[in-house]
């Protein structure tokens, strides 16, 4: 197969391939090309690509003899239109926000394979990327926050006295939740989490961290994909009203709650934040999809009236994007290794990875949600 990536727009760094990716491919028997200067947001030269294995070429000859081609994020519908039918468009789709792009993919008989689909099974973590860029997100948060605030996050003793720790509050322990509660923790600041998944506890308090329970009443866990189940409006102002005061105490706070084709769901309103004190940061990683802060702008950092900074900076992956890119690129390699034998792509009705990422194909919509929303859209 022949194996191309788009670029990116100029506010994402990340890359769907880098140099030992395109070395692992070659080695499968792909042919790899790259328009030229792909890699210029990491400083990546052209002839690193060839040293790799790759043939650079100009952008239009990469796109037009490609049978797949990779991209970071949903590619405009204009980009698409480079693209032979029946190429592969392979990567992030953000299917259900980003329906003008799904519409090309079919209009254009283009196989769409959307890797936030990629179901959650041991198996499928290798090629799961919503999961290695959640993971950096995480970490990226906490340290933004750090950065941003008006005191250290450890414990110091000193000789004018000692200064306590910065109380840290992670909303929502998936991913992306966890890996900021082992950053937080490493810059020594006393931390506690909350998620509506009782089960994870033991994964926070593994990390030194505290569970805080909260009564909402009604059932709460997580779907058999293992996400968070969404709460009714009911349970989500229970759960406010109760969080207020663990709100209230915190310096920092990370939002990670989402729920996959639907908007965030809103966890602090503003008479929360306003409980905090001058100086404190939230790092919002759902601004993306709405927020789940009240007061959240999508890539902006907010300051309110009594001096709470609200961060809704996206995507965060992209302020790491070497390492991001690295992993993101593991990714879809394992995923073409996986998905196709001999050049054929496995057949749907035999492999479950196959099925679920597959979002369009011979100009129609598989995903039924998704074209169900498209569907209305029209």
């Amino acid at each position: 197969m022949v194996l191309t990536a788009i670029p990116s727009p100029p506010e994402e760094r990340r890359l769907a391939l880098v140099p030992a990716a395109v070395e692992r491919l070659v080695k499968l028997g792909h042919e790899v090309r790259l328009p030229q200067g792909y890699g210029a947001p990491l400083h990546v030269g052209d002839e690193a690509w060839a040293a790799a294995g790759a043939t650079v070429v100009a952008e239009a000859d990469a796109r037009a003899r490609a049978d797949v081609a990779l991209v970071v994020t949903p590619p405009a519908p204009k980009v698409l239109e480079g693209l032979a039918p029946g190429t592969f468009v392979v990567g992030f789709l953000d299917p259900f926000f980003s329906l003008p792009t799904v519409k090309a993919l079919a209009d254009g008989g283009l196989r769409g394979m959307c890797v936030e689909l990629m179901p959650r099974t041991t198996y499928a973590q290798k090629m799961d990327a919503l999961s290695s860029q959640a993971s950096l997100a995480g970490y990226v948060a906490v340290v933004l926050a750090a950065q941003r605030i008006d005191k250290v996050l450890p414990m110091m003793s000193t000789p004018a006295g000692t200064i306590a720790p910065a109380r840290a509050f992670v909303l929502g322990v998936g991913v992306a939740g966890l890996q900021a509660i082992a950053t937080a923790k490493r810059l020594g600041a006393r931390v506690d989490a909350y998620d509506t998944r009782p089960v994870v506890a033991e994964q926070v308090k593994s990390l030194g961290a505290r569970f805080v329970e909260f009564d909402l009443g009604g059932e709460q866990g997580q779907t058999d994909q293992g996400y968070a189940q969404a709460l009714t409006d009911e349970q989500l102002e229970r759960q406010r009203a109760q969080m207020a005061k663990v709100v209230a105490q915190s310096d920092i706070i990370i939002t990670t709650a989402q729920v996959f084709g639907r908007p965030a769901p809103r966890l602090l309103d503003a008479a929360a934040i306003s409980g905090m004190k001058p100086g404190s940061v939230v790092v919002d990683l759902a601004a993306a999809t709405g927020g789940n802060v009240e007061g959240t702008v999508a890539g902006e950092e907010v300051v309110t009236d009594n001096g709470v900074r609200i961060l809704g900076l996206h995507p965060l992956p992209a302020s790491v994007a070497r390492d991001a890119s690295q992993v993101y690129a593991a990714n879809l390699t394992y995923l073409i290794e996986h998905a196709w034998v001999d050049g054929a792509l496995r057949p749907t009705s035999e492999d479950d990875i196959v099925d679920a990422v597959l979002l369009t194909d011979d100009g129609a919509v598989r995903h039924d949600a998704v074209r169900a929303r498209l569907e209305a859209s029209a």
